[in-house]
């Protein structure tokens, strides 16, 4: 047996019925459609239509989104074997297994849910994220992106997607227009979508914080991160029942050196909430022992330093709340804090 002869011929009004009607020549080969029936079909004024390089579309109409998507997916997923490209999965045959491929740009972002993104429609390109070796060409509406470490997608509508932080930086490897730049980046961290460390890690590896647009998106982007993670640790107080603290606010020793910022503070426990917003840049290292010196220098004099990151406070509220609260029960153990001076951010 050679892979050009069908496994179980099924008729073809069984491949009519299919809900996406797209499949590769290989899968319709598995149908008992010979080359000469496919070319035929294939024809100018033929039923069917070449959508991509071996890829074809079970009507003479044009594609919808969805199929355009499935068909995207279909060019560029890996082979298991030679000309048999992957199969549904087991647990769902509506849906197929997409080896080695993954949308993302644009499209990813339009179906991760993003407001700023064009619709799926009036994208005249569908990105695709593959493996860097793969020998894979950019053909027709499919444009074909490379990464040396394909990163684990999220199946969005029974389809592999790129995650938000991935699929940003892709679409921003295309765009020029610093408005749209700006809006998508600052919508996928307002609605929690991905954290902006993400962002700019994603961003940075790609080499696009060289260009001013997005280094200005960036900047809008770090702020808003600030403003969303702070909601969440005033929800974190409220919701958990936390005691109120001070916010946003500087300390000083009494006629001496200001020892720095903090996002909530508890005078009388000497306990401290200090956000880690910090974006992931090529000078990380040098910003890290930054915080760390002023923690240290907190600690000894006797004030407790609590660091929480965005993805925390959304992801572990609970969690969270309990390790402020432990430190605010331990107060009475410690030895009194040194006094400071408390002013306003």
């Amino acid at each position: 047996m050679t892979h050009n002869t069908p496994l179980s011929p099924r008729p073809l009004r069984h491949l009519a019925e299919v809900h996406r009607r797209v499949l590769t020549a290989a899968q319709l080969r598995t149908h008992g459609v010979t080359t000469a029936e496919l070319n035929e079909r294939c024809r100018a004024d033929g039923p069917w239509r070449l959508l991509l390089p071996n890829v074809v579309l079970l009507h003479s109409g044009a594609p919808t989104s969805e199929e355009r998507l499935h068909g995207a997916l279909l060019y560029a997923s890996r082979e298991s074997t030679p000309g048999v490209p992957a199969q549904p999965s087991a647990s769902d045959p509506h849906r197929e297994v997409y080896a080695e491929a993954m949308l993302t740009g644009l499209a990813a972002l339009a179906l991760h849910g993003l407001p700023s993104a064009p619709p799926l429609v009036s994208l005249e390109r569908i990105d695709v994220l593959v493996p860097r070796l793969r020998r894979l060409r950019s053909t027709g509406y499919v444009r074909v992106v490379r990464t040396p470490d394909l990163p684990q997608a999220r199946p969005v509508a029974g389809l592999p997607v790129a995650p938000v932080a991935r699929a940003l930086a892709d679409a921003v490897a295309h765009l020029t227009d610093a408005d749209t730049v700006r809006r998508l980046l600052t919508e996928a961290v307002r609605d929690g979508k991905c954290e902006p460390a993400s962002v700019v890690r994603e961003l940075t590896e790609a080499k696009l914080m060289g260009r001013a647009h997005v280094a200005d998106a960036v900047e809008s982007l770090v702020a808003e991160g600030r403003a969303v993670a702070e909601d969440l640790l005033y929800r974190l107080v409220t919701e958990q029942g936390l005691p109120d603290p001070v916010w946003n606010v500087d300390l000083r020793l009494p006629g001496g050196p200001h020892l720095g910022g903090l996002d909530a503070y508890w005078p009388e426990q000497a306990v401290a909430v200090e956000l880690d917003t910090r974006a992931p840049r090529q000078d990380e290292d040098a910003t890290w022992p930054e915080y760390a010196r002023k923690r240290e220098h907190l600690e000894r004099l006797g004030i407790t330093v609590v660091h929480i990151t965005p993805k925390k406070l959304r992801d572990t509220p609970e969690q969270q709340a309990a390790v402020v609260r432990t430190a605010l029960m331990a107060a009475g153990d410690r030895d009194p804090a040194a006094y400071v001076v408390v002013l306003p951010r």
